[in-house]
């Protein structure tokens, strides 16, 4: 069958909505996370799992905190990797978007409609744009351009939008300034992306539910379509 990314800046209520589709919509459904927070996946790598334990460790000896208001990209300061630890690092994080990746394909063989909550080639577009002044090492771009250039694309992406004040009421992370300039490059990247929708998710649980829900069904149905004609045909 489907799949649909939910996609839109942290308090947009993108987990909330999958979850409430995979529970209730008409046809099969199966959710993947498809963003880079572990603690968040419902599916990992165990190497994965492993790096980010180790990860942890490594700050809780460091005496280092994330700041909550400071952009992801800029929590841990200027410290470089070496050129071995971030071609390991960005391995393990192709097999584990191509595990992900591989598991929707196996999913939608089956009839069912996957619901990623995040997708990886909006996620880091967008730090792109972020940190558009910023040096990045090789690794980082390679990855960036391989998710660009053969990285698979959802069938649909529909961004959950809402005002920078809306959601920093929401969860009090980041800055004003930093929300917005993410919501204008999700906007931006609407332009260039087919079957992107925007929801306004200012508006109460349910009516966006309904709307997303919506969009959904319509795409389903054209999927569909071309294949109930060939087999009236047959």
């Amino acid at each position: 069958m489907i799949s649909v990314a939910l996609i839109g800046p942290d308090g947009a209520g993108k987990t909330t909505i999958a979850r409430m589709i995979e529970k209730s919509f008409p046809v099969p459904v199966k959710y993947l996370y498809m963003g880079v927070s572990v603690e968040s996946s419902n599916i990992a790598l165990p190497t994965t799992r492993l790096m980010e334990y180790l990860k942890s460790l490594r700050r809780k000896k460091q005496g280092v905190t994330l700041a909550k208001n400071v952009p992801p990209n800029r929590r841990n300061g200027k410290h470089k990797k070496s050129g071995i630890r971030a071609m390991l690092r960005l391995t393990n994080r192709l097999a584990e978007e191509w595990y992900r990746q591989f598991l929707s394909w196996n999913f939608r063989r089956k009839g069912h409609v996957v619901i990623y909550d995040r997708h990886y080639k909006f996620d880091f577009e967008l730090d792109k744009v972020a940190a558009a002044n910023e040096k990045r090492n090789f690794s980082d771009w390679l990855h960036r351009w391989f998710l660009a250039n053969v990285y698979p694309a959802p069938d649909m992406v529909v961004y959950l939008d809402a005002p920078a004040e809306v959601l920093y009421a929401r969860k009090g992370e980041f800055t004003l300034e930093w929300l917005e300039s993410r919501r204008q490059a999700f906007l931006a990247q609407g332009q260039k992306t087919p079957n992107f929708f925007r929801i306004d998710a200012t508006q109460p649980l349910e009516t966006v539910y309904q709307n997303v829900t919506d969009r959904v069904m319509q795409i389903y149905q054209k999927k569909r379509s071309p294949r109930r004609t060939m087999s009236a045909a047959n």
